[in-house]
């Protein structure tokens, strides 16, 4: 059985991500991308499913079968695991009643796609294991293996060592070591296992490196100077942010940017949600998706944080990989993209045990096409901040941001699925809507303040009437908060969104009390938000009597709390005045990383009581949220005035204040006219004009 979610690692050399769990096997391995069928997928079934594992022989028993941790052998243990400092170079210390040894686990960042494990002999003797199950297209297919003399070194010499060569139709890798493990060929599957010795001041490399199956296998390299040249790279990067964050937070900041280095791709600048495919957010559970495809919001959100933190290349390469992403007909926009913009992204079910036995295990995305009216919003809001930071539009990207509003026009009375993407009946989201305006909003000032071509009057008029139609309909003056859609009473996360575009006031107290509504009513018994709430209960109804009943996106059960929208929470507290609420909030959510920094989608019940991490691993979207979240608090600590979303204090992003008039007490589901008609639209463009 795979390890629990919080005891994995992640490695990466910007083109995938191996986990290596705390026992030291490799259960998760897509190469040569992020996106690519597993070599390694005992994390979604069994060791048969592909693995390599490396650790002290004293945690697995004669046959090499794996021990449970309490029937480790010889007090064997792990004395210390982390990253070698601003780095995704992993170091695991071992400590046996005969000595200690340490395993560098890491890919080097130069040449092919690659997996690099050196065991270092610290203190006495210390007998290791291995076991290597190369399971090619997520553990179905079972390469052809054959054992070779080596090739020359790079300075023409012999070493001495033979190598295994796997092929699997276009997919080769050659594995080199020494001592080899030898093949053993049973009931299991052909794999490769052996037992070695390491002795104080010993060092034994063993590496994996893929290739394409019609070229002759890369050439060895040099442990030793992959390592240096890898940890250099990586601390050249991470250098490159000079940072005044204060030093409580400072190495939470500081993971977190790595985290989202690591998952965008070098060569096409897309960037995975998460490293993982199917890792359940309930045990058991059908709410298992596949995270390694690159969303919009995603994208937009990482593009600010990389500005923010001075990473421009990074923002650059996301901002083209938007263009490139978008380019075509509008009409074909699509939430998630594949890494280089593929727009098929089929959903289909594999033949795995699942992880924990949470089935069924699901790759691909089906939601992709889902419709989103929130995706344009992202994206012009995106490319206005970039604009304010002085960069120019090309004859790409402003003509492609003026299609773009044309499919919000297009769809303008278009319901959609919501940044959740529900799989229930489209419905007319209030975040989906303030998006929209968003959209608007950013084309207006491209005209007003950068001086680009442009239908002013058109995107005005649109603009006001969507403003008008969400205060009118998405808008509870009853209970004094926006609400989740027009036609409902209730509020979802997506709502803590609303202030970043500038649509109301942090400090608004209509937003304070929609704050103050989610955190009371999304709140999970451990102290974290749920998205939404799937099934709305009757007064006193029991919570076991609906278990089975299908809610609004589309699968039974109540939502789990994710940690994304939790720190959007804490954002919140800390811009709307609020900044000991905001620090709860964040250490809550801290206390649930692992012990590498690492952040999975969702978590359930009290760390150190049962508690555990849920979803895929490491997810991007609560890393961007962490550092959103500890730049408002630093913001707020250095007392710059809260609801500023723009560079420049004399820009008001938000000319709009709705007329309390206009309030009926009921949430009805107008239609554009019908809202305008009820709100008088004239009024209000006027006053949004005066404002101007």
């Amino acid at each position: 059985m795979a390890s629990l979610i919080e005891d994995y690692a992640l490695l990466s050399d910007m083109q995938t991500g191996p986990l290596v769990s705390k026992r030291g096997s490799v259960d998760w391995l897509c190469i040569p991308r992020f996106d690519s069928p597993s070599v390694f997928g005992a994390l979604l079934g069994t060791p048969a499913d592909g693995r390599w594992l490396l650790a002290p022989a004293a945690t697995v028993d004669d046959q090499g079968a794996d021990l449970p941790e309490a029937d480790w052998q010889h007090n064997c243990r792990v004395g210390d695991r982390s990253y070698a400092e601003n780095t995704f170079v992993l170091q695991t210390v071992w400590i046996t009643d005969s000595g200690s040894v340490r395993v560098t686990d890491f890919m080097p960042l130069a040449g092919e796609v690659g997996l690099v494990r050196r065991v270092e002999g610290l203190t006495g003797d210390v007998e290791m294991f291995q076991e290597l199950r190369m399971r090619f297209g997520y553990g179905q297919q079972v390469p052809w293996v054959s054992q070779f003399e080596a090739a020359p070194e790079e300075d023409g010499q012999q070493s001495g060592d033979s190598e295994v060569i796997a092929l699997a139709a276009p997919d080769a890798a050659v594995f080199r070591g020494t001592p080899m493990p030898a093949v053993v060929r049973d009931e299991q599957g052909p794999r490769h296992t052996g037992r070695f010795t390491v002795s104080a001041g010993q060092s034994r490399d063993f590496v994996l490196t893929h290739f394409e199956s019609h070229r002759t296998p890369p050439a060895p390299r040099d442990v030793g100077e992959q390592l240096r040249e890898t940890k250099e790279l990586w601390r050249d990067w991470d250098a490159q942010w000079d940072s005044d964050q204060p030093q409580d937070h400072h190495h939470d900041l500081r993971r977190s940017l790595l985290v989202i280095r690591s998952l965008i791709h070098q060569q096409t600048g897309g960037l995975v949600g998460a490293a993982t495919a199917s890792l359940p957010e309930k045990i058991g559970g059908d709410r298992n998706w596949d995270g390694r495809y690159t969303w919009v919001r995603d994208a937009t959100f990482a593009l600010e944080v990389m500005l923010d933190h001075g990473h421009d290349r990074e923002a650059l390469q996301l901002r083209n990989w938007l263009l490139r992403c978008l380019a075509g007909n509008p009409e074909d926009i699509q939430n998630a993209y594949g890494l280089a913009g593929e727009r098929q992204t089929p959903e289909h079910s594999l033949d795995l045990p699942g992880y924990e036995r949470s089935r069924p295990v699901r790759v691909g995305n089906g939601a992709a096409r889902g419709h989103q009216s929130d995706t344009v919003g992202h994206v012009m809001v995106a490319f206005e901040k970039l604009r304010r930071r002085g960069l120019e539009e090309d004859q790409l990207s402003w003509p492609l941001q003026k299609a773009l509003l044309g499919y919000v026009l297009n769809h303008y009375e278009d319901a959609d699925q919501g940044l959740w993407e529900m799989r229930g009946d489209p419905q007319f989201y209030t975040h989906s809507r303030v998006m929209m305006w968003a959209a608007l909003q950013s084309g207006v000032d491209a005209v007003k303040i950068h001086g680009l071509d442009g239908d002013l009057q058109l995107w005005e008029t649109h603009r006001d009437q969507l403003a008008l139609e969400i205060w009118t309909s998405g808008f509870d003056p009853a209970v004094g908060s926006f609400v989740q859609h027009y036609g409902s009473t209730h509020v979802d996360a997506s709502l803590l969104l609303l202030p970043t575009v500038g649509f109301v006031a942090w400090d608004d107290p209509r937003m304070i009390r929609t704050v103050e509504r989610i955190a009371q009513e999304l709140a999970d018994d451990d102290g974290l938000l749920r998205r939404y709430r799937n099934v709305h209960l009757p007064p006193d109804a029991r919570p076991e009597d609906f278990e089975s009943q299908l809610g609004q996106d589309g699968f039974a059960g109540e939502d789990v709390g994710h940690l994304s929208v939790t720190l959007w929470l804490a954002m919140n507290w800390a811009r709307n005045g609020h900044p000991e609420r905001a620090r709860e909030v964040l250490d809550a959510v801290l206390e649930r990383a692992n012990d590498l920094g690492l952040f999975s989608a969702a978590y359930s019940g009290q760390p150190g009581d049962g508690g555990r991490m849920l979803g895929n691993l490491p997810h991007v979207l609560p890393h961007l949220s962490l550092i959103q979240a500890l730049d408002a608090l630093h913001q707020v600590q250095q007392e710059a005035p809260t609801g500023q979303l723009l560079d420049d204090p004399e820009d008001d992003p938000h000319p709009y204040e709705p007329d309390q008039t206009h309030g009926s007490g009921e949430i009805a589901l107008p239609s554009v006219q019908e809202a305008l008609r009820q709100a008088g639209n004239a009024a209000l463009r006027d006053r949004g004009q005066e404002r101007q």
